[in-house]
Protein backbone atom coordinates (compact mmCIF):
# COMPACT_ATOMS: atom_id res chain seq x y z
CA UNK A 1 0.00 0.00 0.00
CA UNK A 2 1.40 3.35 -1.06
CA UNK A 3 1.23 6.47 1.04
CA UNK A 4 -1.42 8.85 -0.28
CA UNK A 5 1.33 11.30 -1.23
CA UNK A 6 1.89 9.02 -4.26
CA UNK A 7 -1.64 9.71 -5.55
CA UNK A 8 -1.22 11.13 -9.10
CA UNK A 9 -2.54 14.63 -9.76
CA UNK A 10 -3.85 13.52 -13.16
CA UNK A 11 -6.17 11.05 -11.44
CA UNK A 12 -7.77 13.85 -9.44
CA UNK A 13 -8.15 15.97 -12.55
CA UNK A 14 -10.05 13.24 -14.40
CA UNK A 15 -12.03 11.89 -11.47
CA UNK A 16 -15.78 11.52 -12.03
CA UNK A 17 -16.73 10.27 -8.59
CA UNK A 18 -15.88 8.53 -5.33
CA UNK A 19 -17.48 5.37 -3.98
CA UNK A 20 -17.07 4.88 -0.26
CA UNK A 21 -17.81 2.54 2.60
CA UNK A 22 -19.50 4.10 5.66
CA UNK A 23 -18.58 2.40 8.96
CA UNK A 24 -15.05 3.27 10.08
CA UNK A 25 -14.43 4.95 6.71
CA UNK A 26 -16.79 7.94 6.75
CA UNK A 27 -17.69 7.50 10.41
CA UNK A 28 -15.59 7.59 13.58
CA UNK A 29 -16.83 5.87 16.73
CA UNK A 30 -20.17 5.31 15.03
CA UNK A 31 -20.85 8.89 13.91
CA UNK A 32 -19.81 11.06 11.01
CA UNK A 33 -17.36 13.77 12.00
CA UNK A 34 -17.58 17.45 11.08
CA UNK A 35 -14.56 17.18 8.78
CA UNK A 36 -15.92 14.13 6.93
CA UNK A 37 -19.32 15.78 6.45
CA UNK A 38 -17.62 18.93 5.17
CA UNK A 39 -15.52 16.81 2.83
CA UNK A 40 -18.68 15.30 1.30
CA UNK A 41 -20.16 18.76 0.80
CA UNK A 42 -16.95 20.08 -0.76
CA UNK A 43 -16.74 17.14 -3.17
CA UNK A 44 -20.35 17.68 -4.19
CA UNK A 45 -19.76 21.42 -4.67
CA UNK A 46 -16.83 20.58 -6.95
CA UNK A 47 -19.15 18.54 -9.17
CA UNK A 48 -17.95 15.10 -8.08
CA UNK A 49 -20.40 12.27 -7.51
CA UNK A 50 -20.15 10.51 -4.15
CA UNK A 51 -22.01 7.27 -3.48
CA UNK A 52 -21.81 5.34 -0.22
CA UNK A 53 -21.92 1.54 -0.39
CA UNK A 54 -22.44 -0.20 2.94
CA UNK A 55 -23.35 -3.45 4.63
CA UNK A 56 -25.65 -1.50 6.93
CA UNK A 57 -29.42 -1.99 6.56
CA UNK A 58 -31.64 0.21 4.46
CA UNK A 59 -33.63 1.29 7.55
CA UNK A 60 -30.47 2.43 9.32
CA UNK A 61 -29.34 4.26 6.18
CA UNK A 62 -32.48 6.34 5.64
CA UNK A 63 -31.68 9.32 7.91
CA UNK A 64 -28.20 9.60 6.40
CA UNK A 65 -29.54 9.44 2.85
CA UNK A 66 -31.71 12.42 3.83
CA UNK A 67 -29.02 14.41 5.63
CA UNK A 68 -25.66 13.74 4.00
CA UNK A 69 -24.59 15.35 0.69
CA UNK A 70 -24.49 12.09 -1.32
CA UNK A 71 -25.87 11.00 -4.66
CA UNK A 72 -27.15 7.82 -3.05
CA UNK A 73 -26.54 5.19 -0.40
CA UNK A 74 -26.39 1.57 -1.53
CA UNK A 75 -27.22 -0.53 1.52
CA UNK A 76 -27.12 -4.20 2.50
CA UNK A 77 -24.03 -4.93 0.40
CA UNK A 78 -25.47 -3.84 -2.93
CA UNK A 79 -29.08 -5.05 -2.66
CA UNK A 80 -31.02 -1.82 -2.16
CA UNK A 81 -30.37 1.88 -2.78
CA UNK A 82 -31.73 5.14 -1.40
CA UNK A 83 -31.83 8.41 -3.30
CA UNK A 84 -33.53 11.70 -2.41
CA UNK A 85 -36.60 12.20 -4.62
CA UNK A 86 -36.50 16.02 -4.68
CA UNK A 87 -39.75 16.25 -2.70
CA UNK A 88 -38.34 15.71 0.77
CA UNK A 89 -38.65 11.94 0.54
CA UNK A 90 -36.52 9.01 -0.54
CA UNK A 91 -36.74 6.80 -3.60
CA UNK A 92 -35.91 3.15 -2.87
CA UNK A 93 -34.50 0.85 -5.56
CA UNK A 94 -34.02 -2.92 -5.30
CA UNK A 95 -31.95 -5.41 -7.26
CA UNK A 96 -34.33 -8.30 -6.45
CA UNK A 97 -38.08 -8.41 -7.10
CA UNK A 98 -40.58 -8.51 -4.24
CA UNK A 99 -41.30 -12.24 -4.48
CA UNK A 100 -37.62 -13.13 -4.38
CA UNK A 101 -37.05 -10.83 -1.41
CA UNK A 102 -39.93 -12.43 0.51
CA UNK A 103 -38.66 -15.96 -0.10
CA UNK A 104 -35.11 -15.05 0.80
CA UNK A 105 -36.20 -13.22 3.95
CA UNK A 106 -37.75 -16.39 5.38
CA UNK A 107 -34.66 -18.45 4.55
CA UNK A 108 -32.37 -15.83 6.09
CA UNK A 109 -34.23 -15.82 9.39
CA UNK A 110 -33.91 -19.60 9.57
CA UNK A 111 -30.18 -19.35 8.96
CA UNK A 112 -29.82 -16.61 11.57
CA UNK A 113 -31.54 -18.83 14.12
CA UNK A 114 -29.11 -21.62 13.30
CA UNK A 115 -26.07 -19.33 13.74
CA UNK A 116 -27.30 -18.16 17.14
CA UNK A 117 -27.94 -21.75 18.19
CA UNK A 118 -24.69 -23.28 16.94
CA UNK A 119 -22.13 -20.55 17.61
CA UNK A 120 -22.00 -19.67 21.33
CA UNK A 121 -21.87 -15.96 22.14
CA UNK A 122 -23.36 -14.74 18.87
CA UNK A 123 -26.15 -12.19 18.68
CA UNK A 124 -27.91 -10.35 15.91
CA UNK A 125 -26.66 -6.87 15.10
CA UNK A 126 -28.67 -4.19 16.84
CA UNK A 127 -29.65 -2.68 13.49
CA UNK A 128 -31.28 -5.96 12.37
CA UNK A 129 -34.84 -4.59 12.48
CA UNK A 130 -34.00 -2.33 9.53
CA UNK A 131 -32.70 -5.15 7.32
CA UNK A 132 -34.68 -6.36 4.32
CA UNK A 133 -32.29 -8.42 2.22
CA UNK A 134 -29.57 -9.72 4.54
CA UNK A 135 -28.77 -10.75 8.12
CA UNK A 136 -25.99 -9.44 10.33
CA UNK A 137 -24.22 -10.91 13.33
CA UNK A 138 -22.41 -8.44 15.60
CA UNK A 139 -18.73 -9.22 16.10
CA UNK A 140 -17.21 -5.87 17.15
CA UNK A 141 -19.85 -3.15 17.51
CA UNK A 142 -21.47 -4.08 20.83
CA UNK A 143 -20.22 -7.69 21.16
CA UNK A 144 -16.71 -9.07 20.75
CA UNK A 145 -16.33 -12.40 18.95
CA UNK A 146 -13.09 -14.31 18.52
CA UNK A 147 -11.75 -15.07 15.06
CA UNK A 148 -12.85 -18.68 15.60
CA UNK A 149 -16.42 -17.62 16.38
CA UNK A 150 -16.46 -15.35 13.33
CA UNK A 151 -15.21 -18.19 11.13
CA UNK A 152 -17.86 -20.54 12.54
CA UNK A 153 -20.66 -18.06 11.85
CA UNK A 154 -19.40 -17.55 8.29
CA UNK A 155 -19.24 -21.32 7.79
CA UNK A 156 -22.85 -21.79 8.91
CA UNK A 157 -24.05 -19.09 6.51
CA UNK A 158 -22.08 -20.56 3.64
CA UNK A 159 -23.37 -24.07 4.38
CA UNK A 160 -26.88 -22.68 3.84
CA UNK A 161 -25.88 -21.32 0.44
CA UNK A 162 -25.49 -17.72 1.55
CA UNK A 163 -22.83 -15.23 0.54
CA UNK A 164 -21.05 -14.17 3.74
CA UNK A 165 -18.65 -11.30 4.35
CA UNK A 166 -17.00 -9.77 7.40
CA UNK A 167 -16.97 -6.00 7.86
CA UNK A 168 -15.25 -4.04 10.61
CA UNK A 169 -18.26 -4.63 12.88
CA UNK A 170 -20.59 -7.29 11.44
CA UNK A 171 -20.78 -10.65 9.72
CA UNK A 172 -23.27 -10.22 6.87
CA UNK A 173 -25.04 -12.98 4.99
CA UNK A 174 -27.48 -12.89 2.06
CA UNK A 175 -28.94 -14.79 -0.88
CA UNK A 176 -28.29 -13.48 -4.37
CA UNK A 177 -25.42 -12.52 -6.64
CA UNK A 178 -25.15 -8.92 -5.46
CA UNK A 179 -22.18 -7.51 -3.58
CA UNK A 180 -20.55 -4.11 -3.19
CA UNK A 181 -19.08 -4.19 -6.69
CA UNK A 182 -22.33 -5.26 -8.35
CA UNK A 183 -24.10 -2.62 -6.29
CA UNK A 184 -21.70 0.03 -7.55
CA UNK A 185 -22.16 -1.02 -11.17
CA UNK A 186 -25.94 -1.10 -10.77
CA UNK A 187 -26.43 2.25 -9.06
CA UNK A 188 -24.05 4.18 -11.32
CA UNK A 189 -25.87 2.76 -14.33
CA UNK A 190 -29.33 3.43 -12.85
CA UNK A 191 -28.70 6.95 -11.58
CA UNK A 192 -26.05 8.31 -13.87
CA UNK A 193 -26.35 6.21 -17.02
CA UNK A 194 -22.66 5.42 -16.85
CA UNK A 195 -20.61 2.23 -17.02
CA UNK A 196 -18.19 1.99 -14.09
CA UNK A 197 -16.09 -0.72 -15.75
CA UNK A 198 -15.66 1.33 -18.90
CA UNK A 199 -14.24 4.25 -16.92
CA UNK A 200 -12.44 2.73 -13.94
CA UNK A 201 -9.76 5.41 -14.15
CA UNK A 202 -12.40 8.00 -13.33
CA UNK A 203 -13.62 6.43 -10.09
CA UNK A 204 -12.02 5.96 -6.68
CA UNK A 205 -13.08 3.65 -3.88
CA UNK A 206 -12.45 4.18 -0.15
CA UNK A 207 -12.80 1.45 2.47
CA UNK A 208 -11.39 -0.06 5.63
CA UNK A 209 -11.94 -3.82 6.01
CA UNK A 210 -12.10 -7.30 4.51
CA UNK A 211 -15.54 -6.83 2.97
CA UNK A 212 -14.02 -4.03 0.85
CA UNK A 213 -11.39 -6.20 -0.78
CA UNK A 214 -13.46 -6.97 -3.88
CA UNK A 215 -13.52 -3.21 -4.45
CA UNK A 216 -9.84 -2.90 -3.58
CA UNK A 217 -9.10 -5.52 -6.23
CA UNK A 218 -11.29 -4.01 -8.92
CA UNK A 219 -10.58 -0.29 -8.66
CA UNK A 220 -7.06 0.86 -9.58
CA UNK A 221 -7.56 3.98 -7.45
CA UNK A 222 -8.63 2.20 -4.26
CA UNK A 223 -7.78 3.85 -0.96
CA UNK A 224 -7.74 2.38 2.52
CA UNK A 225 -8.14 4.67 5.49
CA UNK A 226 -5.31 4.01 7.95
CA UNK A 227 -7.33 1.68 10.19
CA UNK A 228 -7.40 -0.84 7.35
CA UNK A 229 -4.03 -1.98 8.70
CA UNK A 230 -5.77 -3.98 11.43
CA UNK A 231 -7.10 -6.25 8.68
CA UNK A 232 -3.95 -6.20 6.56
CA UNK A 233 -2.99 -9.83 7.17
CA UNK A 234 -6.48 -11.01 6.23
CA UNK A 235 -6.62 -9.02 2.98
CA UNK A 236 -5.95 -11.04 -0.15
CA UNK A 237 -6.42 -7.79 -2.08
CA UNK A 238 -5.18 -4.57 -0.54
CA UNK A 239 -5.96 -0.98 -1.54
CA UNK A 240 -3.32 0.67 -3.70
CA UNK A 241 -3.11 3.71 -1.41
CA UNK A 242 -3.46 4.30 2.32
CA UNK A 243 -4.19 7.51 4.19
CA UNK A 244 -2.32 8.80 7.21
CA UNK A 245 -5.53 9.48 9.10
CA UNK A 246 -7.96 6.87 10.34
CA UNK A 247 -11.69 6.65 9.61
CA UNK A 248 -13.38 9.98 8.79
CA UNK A 249 -10.08 11.84 9.06
CA UNK A 250 -8.65 9.55 6.39
CA UNK A 251 -11.59 10.14 4.06
CA UNK A 252 -11.24 13.89 4.59
CA UNK A 253 -7.53 13.64 3.82
CA UNK A 254 -8.28 12.07 0.44
CA UNK A 255 -11.00 14.63 -0.33
CA UNK A 256 -8.67 17.56 0.44
CA UNK A 257 -5.95 16.12 -1.77
CA UNK A 258 -8.31 15.49 -4.69
CA UNK A 259 -9.84 18.96 -4.49
CA UNK A 260 -6.49 20.72 -4.14
CA UNK A 261 -5.09 18.89 -7.15
CA UNK A 262 -8.19 19.65 -9.24
CA UNK A 263 -7.90 23.35 -8.45
CA UNK A 264 -4.30 23.34 -9.63
CA UNK A 265 -5.04 21.41 -12.84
Amino acid sequence: MLDLTHWPAEVSAGLYGILTDIDDTLTTEGAITIDALAALADLQAAGLHVIAITGRPVGWSEPFAHAWPLDAIVAENGAVALQRDGKGGLHKLYQQDAATRATNFTRMQQTATRVLREVPGTRLAEDSSGRETDIAIDHSEFTHLTQQQIAQAVAVMQSEGMTATVSSIHINGWYGGHNKLEGARWIVRELLGRDVDAELERWAYVGDSTNDQLMFQHFPHAVGVANVRRFEKALAHKPRYITEGERGAGFSELARLVLTQRQKA
